[in-house]
């Protein structure tokens, strides 16, 4: 017999939208659900992305995806400096390899201005090789676009989860939504262990949002499954590249990009493959192989024998080529915001916004007469400086041990992150949160050390302690029970 568990609200997903809503509606006088089917915050798109926050040229002007990415860029600086993430305003450059390029570019330029993007402009190829020596020389023009950013997309989500969480939301995983119905309440909505029961719930479940909709719509989506996959380099002392750098668009998306990472790596991708396997993330030789080729357009010298990783990421791509966000239709009290792919991480803030004053304004919510302020977290040990890092250890001893050496993260660190308002308990949420196994060796000296801290701070055995959920166990068991086992043989 299943649980049950009743909300005013539920939101179906975790990943940066779900967790933006959350966030807005942690303010009212609701109470709010959030089921996730992962392990963890931003398990899905939101953790395999190129972390740029566009600038809004590429989208088809009168479009939600033209409206909410602009509105959501111009409201990152303010959030990230909220949240205590991360945000670099780089800049980006789209350039033309030929004449034919030149007009695409004059499109977007037209296009952009259109949507109301600020400062861009076509600048020719003598000054975008100054800009970017590393660049191809064949280049003859670019679209400059200052207002281009970056943030690392899973640190935004994880903040917004945990002053979401401080304010009374309820994030709950490993909890995939099998079914949707209506009943005299509202809805009920199934996963294997529960039966949770509210008035109302917002879809924000990635490539299985077109599924969700169709058990409650009588319009039916298909959404198409677009596995992208990334190289990842290593640091080094000075980048190839400053700006993120796009060549000329395509029908299957942006292509191929070259860009620094808000963490100082160099990211190249994405590839564009449409797949039936939503759950497939898995890394390919013809994948690879392809993003070699395609990133040599714009950088002919690109070498990657300093790959660290790769990783690929699935987005929802529906036929309609744009975001569906509102109230379904014949169905009061359930919302949407679906087929949200590039730039929906750019959106993200600016649909949370309206996708929370409408269901404000429809239910006549009051705000909470208070809210707990968020408490950024500290400035990495890895990035303060000499005498930063000395005020460190002496106010806190375990700063002076440290866990990571690729990206000099601390044992204090690890241990603050594992008791975060949604806590870490596998290998990988404590690598995003922390950057601990994010560096060259990847992980390679510092894993065992991170599942003893894990195992000291949560109480789980080593045996239960997994990389990433579900089945990705690291131990089979202890050595005693192995030594048992061989005497009995």
């Amino acid at each position: 017999m299943k649980l049950s568990k009743t909300a005013d609200l539920i939101i179906i997903g975790a990943g940066i939208v779900g967790c933006s809503i959350a966030r807005e509606l942690s303010r009212y006088s609701i109470s709010v659900l959030v089921l996730e089917a992962g392990f963890d915050v931003g398990e899905g798109a939101t953790k395999a992305n190129s972390g740029i926050i566009h600038a809004g040229f590429d989208a088809i002007p009168g479009t939600k995806k033209a409206l909410y990415n602009v509105k959501g860029a111009e409201m990152y600086p303010s959030l990230c400096k909220s949240l205590g993430v991360a945000y670099k305003q780089c800049g980006a450059l789209v350039i033309a390899l030929s004449e034919d390029d030149r007009r695409t570019i004059k499109a977007l330029l037209n296009r952009g201005i259109s949507n109301g993007v600020k400062g861009l402009e076509i600048i020719e190829k003598d000054e975008v090789l100054r800009l970017e020596p590393n660049i191809n020389p064949d280049t003859v023009c670019a679209l400059y676009a200052p207002t281009s950013a970056i943030v690392s997309p899973y640190e935004v989500a994880f903040a917004l989860a945990d002053d979401a969480a401080c304010n009374g939301v309820e994030f709950l995983f490993n909890e995939r939504v099998n079914n949707v119905s209506r009943n005299n309440e509202g809805y009920c909505i199934t996963t294997d262990t529960t039966q949770y029961n509210c008035h109302s719930f917002i879809n924000c479940s990635g490539t299985s949002g077109a599924k969700i909709h169709n058990m409650i719509s009588d319009t039916k989506l298909f959404s198409i499954n677009r596995r992208g996959q990334y190289y990842l380099l290593d640091k080094l002392k000075e980048l190839p590249f400053s700006r993120t750098i796009f060549q000329c668009p395509s029908t299957m998306g942006k292509g191929v990009l070259v860009s620094p990472t808000i963490h100082g790596n160099t990211i190249i991708g994405p590839t564009a493959e449409d797949i039936a396997d939503p759950d497939d993330k898995s890394t390919t030789k013809e994948g690879l192989a392809d993003i070699v080729i395609k990133s040599r357009r714009i950088w002919p010298n690109a070498y990657f024998q300093n790959s660290i990783t790769n990783f690929s990421g699935i987005r929802s791509h529906l036929e309609s080529d744009d975001f569906i966000i509102g109230e379904i239709d014949n169905a009061s009290g359930a919302f949407e915001v679906i087929g949200i792919e590039s730039p929906g991480l750019t959106s993200a803030p600016a649909i949370a916004e309206d996708i929370c004053n409408e269901i404000v304004n429809r239910f006549h919510l009051e705000h909470k007469k208070a809210i707990v302020q968020y408490k950024c977290p500290n400035r990495s040990f890895g990035e303060m400086s000499d005498i930063e890092r000395e005020q460190a250890v002496i106010s806190n001893k375990l700063n002076g041990n440290i866990i990571c050496r690729c990206e000099m993260v601390t044992e204090a660190e690890i241990r603050a992150a594992i008791n975060r308002p949604i806590k870490a308990k596998s290998i990988d949420a404590v690598k995003r949160r922390t950057r601990a196994g994010m560096g060259r060796c990847q992980g390679g000296f510092c894993t065992s050390r991170i599942m003893s801290i894990i195992t000291e701070e949560t109480g789980l055995s080593p045996v239960e302690i997994t990389k990433s959920g579900g089945d990705s166990y690291l131990l089979m068991g202890d050595l005693t029970e192995f030594l048992r086992s061989t005497d009995n043989e």
